[in-house]
């Protein structure tokens, strides 16, 4: 109230001056303001009829509600009635209350979205870029790593699947894969023996770890290492052939892709050259989990070495989890045969494989301690399976492509997990800002089941989202920039570019580039109601729930706008047929 009387007065003492044509400056003496005297009798009287009742009532609309606004309703509901001085003191006390405990949360939450959408908007990916917008993001919140994240993997699988996936792009996924599994030197150079290098550093950290989908992102990008190290022609290349396939046919193997294996299998055991190859051998630390067979191979070579350090007290003389390159791809060349159980695997084992194993032990310079258990092996599984019945046709002719990799499914599972990230951006999000915003944890993945065709799992978490949202004043809001937008389906598509032909620069401003959780859930449950053929009585609810979302402020949101208008209409011309 003081401060309302202060500026009362002070505005009085400005219209007398006014009057007396005086305005003295307060650093230069001798020095009237007043230099144009035009008006002056209006704005005196203007002045001097402000009374505290007045400037007391302005202050309320044009600051003090504004401001309710942005508190609980428990708190904004107060200003509905501040008729009396006392009134009007316990609403704007609730109202500086709340601002004091909240509202360095209400501050922090804007630059989340402020965050959110430089993230969105303004995403160049490079080795150093990703660098730099990982240390900055930390500074500011850990939090906001899993939103860049996943909009960098959308990004690049946006890339991908209109088929530009550089070499330049791998190494960039790579790095943002790097800040999960620890930091690494990745290579930047086209070298076969950086890439190989590459390759295994990822094989080992998905190895001996769960298969979530990262780590399923990590074996893709092993795999794609391999390939561009089969794709290199310099002086490593020659020795590392042999090694890059083999690997490949084991990532193939334990994916269940068994004749892609045995095509792998096939172009290792029919080199003509494997001079080079002894420098290069297959770690078993390195292998997934294949069959029994290998795992009793690797567990007894471990024993032997320890049973002959601790009995001739000798240091270790050479490896013991490793197999040669050709052996191992012949071993999994009769795996694989195995498991298919094809007609020819009983013609061919007992001559034409059991010739090549003698041939090459018989040529062979050394054989590692693992070799030799892994011959045994080999001998007792050709012995059983000779006797085996054909249970299935003919092998089918290969098809792999030596040197480029299908990424149809790294495609897929970078979508996956980037929409796993954005659950997780949400859920601390809640955390964080709960108490300040209306937030629901599930709207990308809603927007993800839809795209993947589980209509009622979609319509089961909209309807969740739309009952919780339907009141709040404020949420988060979901924006439709090119990498998200892959989520969306060709309705929002097209509407975002009908927004972009109509007003060019309309993403300049986060609320023109953005669709709010209300508005998408809203969108996302009519579009479930229809593909699943909904009664007229639940869209006719739907409609309802339409009605109360139409806000004054949503005309200034322009994608919520349209959206809504746009739902609005599928429902009437869906009822218009029905009906």
């Amino acid at each position: 109230m003081n401060v309302v009387s202060n500026c009362v007065k002070l505005l009085h003492i400005l219209a007398d001056w006014l009057k007396k044509r005086i305005c003295p400056h307060y650093f230069v003496k001798n020095c009237n303001l007043v230099y144009n005297t035009d008006h002056l009798e209006i704005t005196v009287n203007r002045l001097t009829s402000i009374t505290e009742s007045w400037l007391s009532t302005w202050f309320v609309n044009n600051y003090l509600r504004k401001c309710a606004q942005l508190c609980p309703d428990r708190v904004s509901r107060l200003f509905d009635d501040v008729s009396t001085r006392m009134k009007l003191q316990n609403a704007v006390s609730a109202v500086v209350d709340w601002r004091r405990k909240y509202g360095e949360l209400v501050d922090l939450c804007r630059i989340f979205n402020e965050a959110g959408y430089y993230v969105s908007s303004g995403l160049s990916l490079t080795v150093l870029s990703c660098r730099f917008w990982i240390n900055g993001l930390v500074k500011i919140d850990s939090c906001l790593l899993y939103y860049f994240t996943a909009v960098a993997f959308l990004h690049v699988a946006s890339r991908m699947a209109k088929g530009s996936f550089s070499d330049e792009l791998l190494d960039v996924l790579a790095t943002i894969v790097g800040q999960f599994v620890g930091k690494r030197r990745y290579c930047h150079q086209l070298s076969s023996k950086l890439s190989l290098s590459q390759s295994v550093m990822l094989m080992k950290v998905v190895a001996n770890n769960s298969r979530s989908t990262v780590q399923q992102i990590e074996l893709e990008l092993s795999k794609a290492y391999l390939y561009r190290a089969l794709r290199c022609k310099d002086s490593d290349s020659n020795a590392i052939y042999c090694l890059s396939n083999v690997y490949l046919a084991v990532m193939c193997y334990t994916s269940r892709q068994y004749q892609t294996a045995i095509d792998r299998c096939t172009l290792v055991t029919r080199s003509q050259d494997h001079s080079q190859c002894s420098s290069h051998v297959v770690q078993g630390e390195l292998l997934p989990k294949i069959d029994d067979d290998i795992d009793t191979v690797l567990g007894l070579s471990v024993f032997f070495q320890y049973v002959r350090r601790a009995a001739l007290n000798q240091q270790q003389t050479q490896y013991v989890s490793v197999f040669t390159t050709e052996l191992f791809a012949h071993y999994l060349y009769i795996r694989c045969l195995s498991v298919t159980k094809c007609h020819q695997f009983t013609q061919m084992a007992s001559t034409d494989e059991v010739q090549r194993l003698t041939k090459y032990i018989t040529d062979v310079d050394q054989l590692f301690i693992a070799d030799v258990l892994l011959l045994k092996q080999m001998k007792m599984v050709l012995e059983l399976r000779c006797h085996c019945k054909p249970l299935s046709g003919q092998r089918q002719k290969s098809t792999v492509n030596e040197t480029e990799l299908d990424t149809s499914e790294l495609v897929e599972l970078l979508q996956q997990s980037a929409v796993e990230h954005l659950r997780t951006f949400r859920q601390l999000e809640a955390q964080r800002f709960g108490s300040v915003i209306k937030i629901v944890t599930t709207d990308f993945e809603a927007l993800y089941a839809y795209k993947r065709g589980n209509y009622q799992r979609c319509l089961q978490l909209s309807t969740q989202n739309v009952r919780a949202l339907l009141y709040a004043v404020r949420m988060p809001a979901v924006f439709v920039f090119p990498e998200l937008i892959q989520l969306m389906d060709d309705d929002i598509v097209s509407l975002t570019a009908l927004t972009l032909i109509v007003k060019p620069n309309c993403r300049r401003w986060s609320n023109d580039a953005s669709i709010t959780q209300l508005i998408l859930s809203l969108y996302l449950m009519t579009q479930c109601q229809l593909n699943l053929r909904h009664s007229v009585t639940s869209l006719a609810r739907t409609l309802n729930f339409i009605e109360i979302a139409q806000r004054p402020h949503l005309v200034e949101r322009t994608v919520d706008h349209l959206t809504l208008k746009l739902t609005e209409r599928k429902i009437m011309i869906y009822l218009s047929k029905v009906v």
